[in-house]
């Protein structure tokens, strides 16, 4: 059997319409061109579709019954286009992306509204994790994206680094907030919250304490550098920051106006990477998804910079 889509189509618009002339007119073909390929399904199928009285079409049991199946067919076909410019147009499918805790309160959130405005059929799955657990599920193929720590290079990942500022965090009422730089001997002895020992930032930290002959005092060790702007706020201690959480928390949401963003010197660096399978073509949405995301590490780094450099009095 050999039926096309443009005949179940035309036999659609026939029972439709219940004029071979109508229906030509709809489907812009010749009324003989149409009658032809009525009758050419019929030898196909093996059965009739209409009776012919008085030149009138009287559709047959067996075609109101096939006209059920061609329905069902053709509008299994237009959801399928409408998917499929759905996909073009990045505005269908799902993403499935693991972010590092830095990211996952503000940044990605903030960042994933603005990138799903328009696609409501586009779903997301976006779960937090530690930089080396997401760098296991994306070699794995278990996400799609993920936004970490920079990892040490492999094959089974393809990444895009962003070497990112630290800054430091202090209340806007303390006396160092009125400098515009912040080195080892302003923070000489004071207290300080840090991440654990074998962190980047702080052996990079503790490095450069060291070198300067300062004492780097340590009052609050943390996992995870927000909890830190708590203590900061209520004059516990200063903290050296990663610049996502000081820009998600301080410099863009603005959710404690007690704290303010100051240089550090000698630069101490977090960088980060956008993670996708190194061993999978990426999706056009993941691809976009990238390139957003990318966009915006970009002009955190813009904002960051003038905010360190305009903001003491």
């Amino acid at each position: 059997m050999n039926i096309s889509l443009r005949q179940i189509a035309t036999f659609r618009e026939v029972m439709r319409s219940g004029s071979i002339s109508q229906a030509a007119r709809t489907v812009m073909r010749t009324q003989p061109a149409v009658s032809s390929m009525i009758s050419t399904l019929e030898e196909e199928l093996g059965f009739s579709l209409f009776t012919r009285e008085h030149g009138k079409l009287t559709p047959t049991p067996e075609a109101r019954f096939f006209l059920e199946e061609c329905e069902a067919i053709l509008d299994r076909l237009e959801r399928t286009e409408r998917t499929i410019s759905q996909i073009r147009a990045l505005e269908a499918g799902k993403l499935r992306i693991a972010c590092h805790p830095a990211a996952s309160g503000l940044f990605m959130p903030r960042l994933l509204t603005d990138f799903l405005a328009g696609k409501d059929d586009l779903d997301v799955e976006l779960i937090m994790r530690s930089s080396s657990v997401i760098e296991d599920m994306i070699a794995s193929q278990q996400y799609d994206l993920g936004f970490s720590e920079t990892p040490i290079p492999r094959a089974s990942i393809d990444q895009t680094d962003f070497d990112l500022e630290c800054v430091c965090v202090l209340r806007a009422d303390d006396p160092l907030a009125r400098l515009d730089e912040i080195a080892p001997q302003d923070l000489d002895g004071r207290p300080m919250a840090v991440l654990f020992e074998n962190h980047a930032t702080t052996m990079q930290t503790a490095a450069v304490f060291e070198q300067a002959g300062c004492t780097l005092k340590k009052r609050v060790e943390l996992r995870t550098s927000l909890p830190g702007l708590q203590f900061v706020s209520a004059g516990v201690c200063h903290m050296i920051c990663d610049m996502i959480t000081a820009y998600s928390y301080i410099v863009q949401g603005r959710v404690d106006d007690n704290l303010v963003v100051r240089r550090f010197r000698p630069l101490i660096s977090n960088s980060v990477s956008i993670l996708t399978p190194g061993y999978a073509t990426r999706s056009l949405t993941t691809q976009a998804l990238s390139a957003h995301l990318e966009q915006s590490i970009r002009e955190m780094q813009a904002t960051m910079a003038a905010a360190i450099s305009s903001s003491a009095p």
